[in-house]
Order: structure tokens, then sequence, then C-alpha cells
């Protein structure tokens, strides 16, 4: 069985709704991929190191992702050196603005650790639309679909 980690962090709502749609489309894998689901502040060390891929939800604030997304990537980023290398992983932003800041730092940190995008970061910039909602669980799905097979 395999594990995809799914960390959110959410003030509004809305990152937390399109984490839950990714969670519903990983779901569709139940028999071969368990979801561990759990808001960045909780996720820890054990969680990063139990996990065979990873996506990240946060919303955009200030230009950046949410703080308590970027308190996991600190407190998880030097005791995972040397024992991620390469973990698969995926990203979701919902934005009041373009969400690039937001993308770019964790593109960044990413590859600090190194992690391997998969799968092509979703932005929803403004309001929470049904596309948006579908694309989430797409990317669920996706990166789901892809621990089951060992495509990554």
């Amino acid at each position: 069985m395999k594990t995809l980690l799914i960390v959110h962090a959410s003030q509004s709502g809305r990152t937390y709704m399109m984490a839950e749609g990714a969670r519903r489309g990983a779901a569709q894998f139940a028999d071969e991929v368990e979801v561990r689901f759990l808001p960045a502040l909780a996720a820890t060390i054990a969680d990063l190191l139990a996990c065979d891929g990873l996506l990240l939800a946060t919303p955009e604030n200030f230009g950046y992702m949410a703080g308590a997304m970027k308190d996991f990537l600190d407190r998880t980023y030097y005791p995972a050196q040397g024992k991620v290398e390469g973990l698969p992983y995926g990203v979701l932003i919902s934005a009041g603005n373009d969400g690039t800041g937001a993308l770019t730092a964790i593109e960044r940190i990413a590859r600090g650790y190194p992690l391997k995008a998969v799968v092509e970061p979703l932005i929803c910039r403004g309001d929470l639309t049904a596309a948006a909602l579908l694309a989430s669980e797409e990317m669920g799905l996706t990166l789901a679909g892809g621990l089951s097979c060992g495509i990554f």
C-alpha cells in the first residue's frame, strides 16, 4: 500500500476545499493508496518520511505561501535531507493575486529537499470555481493513480 500525504493550510476555506477535492480524487484508488490528510501545523517529519507522494495545498498570502505551510517545510527540511530525494509532489494554490510568488517559493524549497514535481501546479485565482474543484480532484486522482501504478 502506497501513501499520499496531503498537507494543507487554509483560513478562508478555499484552499481546504481544493485539498478536499484532491482527497476525493485520490480516494478512487483507496484499495492501493492510503491518503493522509493533515493540516500543515499538524504534519510532522514522520508523516513526510512515511509517504510515497506529497501534495501541498496553500493559499497565497501577501504573495507567498501560508505561514503554516512554510512552518511545515521549515520543520521537515533538515531532518528529511537524504531521505526524500525524488519524492513525487504536486502543488495546489488558492490565490487572491496571481499565485506565482507562492509557487516560486515552494518550488525553490522543493528543489532543496530535493522533491520531484510530477504534476503541473494548479493555481486558482479569485473565486473558487467548479472547474478548479474538478482540476483539484483530477490532481489527487493523478497522484494516487501514479503511485498505484508505480509510475512515480
